[in-house]
Parts: C-alpha cells; sequence; structure tokens
C-alpha cells in the first residue's frame, strides 16, 4: 500500500496497536518489572525483524548516515520509552497520557527546523483541535497533579520530546533505508542498551514466570505485534506523509486505549470520551482534506 491513503492506514495501525498495547501490558507488568519487560520486547522484535530481513535479503549492516541510525535506536527506543516509564512511575496515568501526547507537537516544531517543511494556519489549527480532543478524553481535572509529581512530569514531557525528535530522524532517513531496515535497526539498538537495566531489577521476578501461558503470549505479543509490527507501521507512515499531518495519527493512541480499558478492563466510558474522539477525528479529518489528500486520491482511483 503506497501513497498519502498508504501513509494514513500504517499510521492509523501503529497507533490503534499502541493504544491497545497497555491492557496487555498492565497484564504483563503485574509479573515482570518495567524494564526486563522492555528488553524481552525490544529482543523478541529484534530476532522477527532479523529473520525478516534475511528471508527479503535486506542489507542488515548500515553504511550511510550512521549517526542518525544510531539516534533512532538511542533517542526514540531507549531514551523516550525509558523517561516515559519513569515518568508515569513518579507522576500519573492522566498526566501520562496528556503530556506524552505531546509528542506531535514537538514532531512538527522538529520537522520545521531539521526537515525544513512549513506548517500552515490550517495544519496548526488542526494540531490543536485533535490535542483537545485528549485532553477531554483523557480529562483535564484528572491530568491536573501537584508539585511532587514535577519530576515525573519532566520526564514525560522528555519523552514526548525524544520521540517527536526520533519521528523527525526516521523521516529524514526513509530515504536512503527502508522502513524495515530502519525499525530492525533501532530496534536492535534499543536492545543492547536496555539490557544492562533488567541488572536493576534482579530478584524482582522469576524465571519460573516466563513458563506460564498468558505471560508468555502476553510477552509475543508486545514483541511482535506492538514492537515489530507498530515500530515498522509508524516508520513506514513516517516515510509516505508530511510530518505534519503523519503527528496527527499519535492522538488516536488514548481513544483505543479508553475503548479497550472499557472492553477488558470494565472501566467507565463517559460523554467526554466521544465528545473528545469527535475533535481528535474531526482534526484528522479537517487537516488532510485541507491538504488535498482525498481530492489527490480520488483521482488515483
Amino acid at each position: 500500500m503506497k501513497g498519502i491513503l498508504g501513509g494514513a492506514f500504517y499510521l492509523s495501525l501503529a497507533s490503534v496497536i499502541w493504544g491497545g498495547m497497555y491492557v496487555v501490558s498492565k497484564y504483563a507488568l503485574d509479573t515482570i518489572p518495567p524494564f526486563t519487560l522492555l528488553f524481552l520486547r525490544y529482543l523478541i522484535a529484534a530476532l522477527a525483524l532479523g529473520f525478516f530481513c534475511c528471508m527479503k535479503k535486506v542489507e542488515f549492516v548500515p553504511r550511510r548516515q550512521r549517526n542518525y541510525v544510531f539516534q533512532i535506536g538511542f533517542v526514540g527506543y531507549f531514551l523516550s520509552i525509558a523517561a516515559q516509564f519513569m515518568g508515569t512511575k513518579y507522576s500519573s496515568a492522566h498526566m501520562g497520557s496528556v503530556i506524552t501526547t505531546l509528542s506531535p507537537v514537538f514532531l512538527s516544531a522538529f520537522a520545521i527546523f531539521l526537515l525544513k517543511e512549513k506548517i500552515t494556519g490550517k495544519q496548526a489549527v488542526s494540531i490543536t483541535i485533535a490535542f483537545a480532543g485528549v485532553l477531554v478524553v483523557v480529562g483535564i481535572q484528572g491530568a491536573q497533579g501537584d508539585g511532587r509529581s514535577l519530576p515525573g512530569n519532566l520526564l514525560l514531557l522528555a519523552a514526548a520530546l525524544f520521540w517527536g525528535y526520533y519521528s523527525v530522524i526516521s523521516r529524514k532517513i526513509s530515504s536512503l533505508y527502508s522502513p524495515l531496515q530502519i525499525t530492525t535497526w533501532g530496534i536492535v539498538i534499543a536492545a543492547g542498551l536496555t539490557f544492562p537495566c533488567t541488572f536493576l531489577e534482579r530478584g524482582l521476578w522469576s524465571v519460573q514466570s516466563l513458563t506460564q501461558i498468558p505471560i508468555i503470549l502476553s510477552i509475543l505479543y508486545l514483541g511482535i505485534i506492538s514492537t515489530a509490527v507498530a515500530f515498522f507501521s509508524w516508520n513506514k507512515g513516517l516515510a509516505l506523509l508530511p510530518s505534519h499531518q503523519a503527528g496527527l495519527f499519535f492522538f488516536f493512541q488514548p481513544v483505543v486505549g479508553t475503548l479497550l480499558g472499557w472492553l477488558f478492563l470494565n472501566e467507565q466510558l463517559s460523554i467526554t470520551f466521544f465528545v473528545g474522539s469527535f475533535l481528535i477525528v474531526l482534526g484528522v479529518y479537517y487537516n488532510m482534506q485541507q491538504s488535498g489528500v482525498y481530492k489527490n486520491s480520488s483521482k488515483g482511483l
């Protein structure tokens, strides 16, 4: 699937997968500590993607722009996720949901300075509408914290900043490398960086836990679907859509997460969920329509 609609599909797929990831992660984290689970995710994803690269006979060792390749793994997959983990620990889930969805804003900012992509007033309005929808879905009152959560909030802000930067770097080298190569290299680097962190969690879990079928299935899902497939889809979408459009699809995550929490965790939905979801969809639709996406795509049919 190629073109603008293809980009929208891949970005939506990644956001939907990440939105549903929290339901599985919540179950797995009851048994396995966060950095150990993260390493297992990256290890399984690296093995799966490496095998796929071998099947496709894709060049595995990067030859150009190696500094950017390393930054994708270090900044995007390691620092961003680690900051999100630690930030959530010292802050609140609601605040985490709000702050991390600032990633598209940072993505657009980095795209302006690093990729020289111009942002129009209509694109800025669409991003504002979608972000307002996130605030409504999550709940502004629930997102308020006290001074004691300041370190956690700063870490969450750093996570969003790192993610926006990684996304722009991924788009920057998308003309040199395929999404499969970018994703595989980034995850391999992140797995290597995450491994030492697992020693900090020794004694917090038992290897016998990995013999439980539900835990095995959860780790496989997180590694293959939530990591390998989702990161590939995100990088693929970034290669197909301009940054100011691509970032908007990140806002679908809290909608999917809230909906699945209602379906599987018996969490309650209020009218604010539907109002906020409408604003998010409206923001994305307005951006794509004003950019001529639907007009251009209809000509190609």
